[in-house]
């Protein structure tokens, strides 16, 4: 895609980089000794379940919220130490927390003003993310939820930086929005840039992540290369009987996960579940690797969830931590 509106990328190299995370709210800890590293040129999706801690996460990396343990740098500083930080970082955390009293191009203006930013460059925004025009001058609160998204996008690169960090930003947008979203964040890693990109949308994070960070019940349970993460998730068993090759697993001790289609997700070999079928009188109809399975699959098998994993999150987008 065309990088209009995106100046192009600095050399010097952009990186998060997370230590030791923690955040407790009195007994309820919400985030547990979390740590990862975000490299400059990559996509990183941060994935998890409803209450899971990624916007905690997200909101200590942005200095909104203080962490009670551990510390995180984004290009070389915390974020409070960085004198204009929006000039470095992009961020979007929710896209409802705009003035909705003003104007998209108000809202952009205003910002352009305190960081320093030439007023071109709000005009050139509001093209690239498709709300110039009329679209422009309608106060916020007359925007649909994916107008508000794609104004966010825009306030996120007005600054030109070297990072973006994005809590659910494909959240409202239609199917060629979620395209345009895709384009514009593998353009953004190609020539350089550093994502971190929360989203319940799997398919979405699959076709444009490089690297998964995944947490569940606060910790991290898999962080490592999109390839070899879905190269390590055992085994998809399919059977006439569910219920019976999950009463087979249990005697057998074998744990196992439950995907949204009925089949199971097991940690185990091929042969080893072939045989154990074979001896409680299972029948398979399916018996192969998951990598080819996908995300999801991955995903239900790390994070111990049992539902329809975008369903679920989809219809409840916000954390409550």
């Amino acid at each position: 895609m065309a990088d209009a509106g995106i100046r192009r990328l600095r050399e010097d190299p952009p990186v998060i980089v997370v230590e030791h995370l923690t955040k407790r709210y009195g007994e309820h800890t919400a985030v547990q000794d979390v740590s990862f590293v975000c490299q400059p040129g990559t996509v990183t999706g941060f994935l998890g379940p409803n209450g899971a801690g990624k916007s905690t996460t997200m909101r200590m990396i942005c200095g909104l919220t203080i962490p009670t343990a551990g510390r995180s740098s984004v290009v070389g500083a915390a974020y409070r130490d960085l004198p204009n930080p929006g000039r470095e970082i992009g961020v979007l955390l929710d896209a409802s927390a705009q003035h909705a009293g003003r104007t998209g191009r108000e809202i952009l203006g205003l910002s352009a003003q305190t960081l320093g930013v030439d007023a071109g460059r709000v005009d050139e925004l509001l093209e690239l993310v498709q709300l110039s025009g009329a679209r422009s001058k309608r106060r916020v609160g007359d925007y649909s939820l994916g107008m508000r998204q794609r104004l966010g996008i825009a306030h996120a690169l007005l600054g030109d930086p070297r990072v973006l960090i994005l809590d659910e930003p494909a959240n409202g947008l239609d199917p060629e929005g979620i395209h345009w979203m895709r384009g514009l964040l593998r353009d953004f890693a190609d020539r350089g840039g550093t994502v971190l990109l929360s989203s319940h949308l799997l398919h979405e994070v699959e076709a444009v992540a490089d690297r998964l960070v995944v947490i569940a019940r606060g910790e991290i349970v898999a962080e490592g290369e999109k390839s070899e993460l879905l190269a390590a998730t055992g085994v998809l068993v399919r059977s006439a009987d569910p219920a019976a090759l999950r009463r087979a697993l249990t005697a057998a001790q074998i744990a196992s996960t439950t995907t949204s289609d009925g089949a199971e997700m097991v940690e185990a070999e091929a042969e080893a579940i072939g045989r154990l079928a074979l001896d409680a009188g299972v029948v398979l109809t399916e018996l192969r690797p998951a990598e080819s399975a996908g995300l999801e699959e991955m995903f239900l098998a790390l994070t111990g969830t049992t539902a329809d994993a975008e369903s679920a999150l989809a219809a409840s987008p916000k954390e409550t931590v």
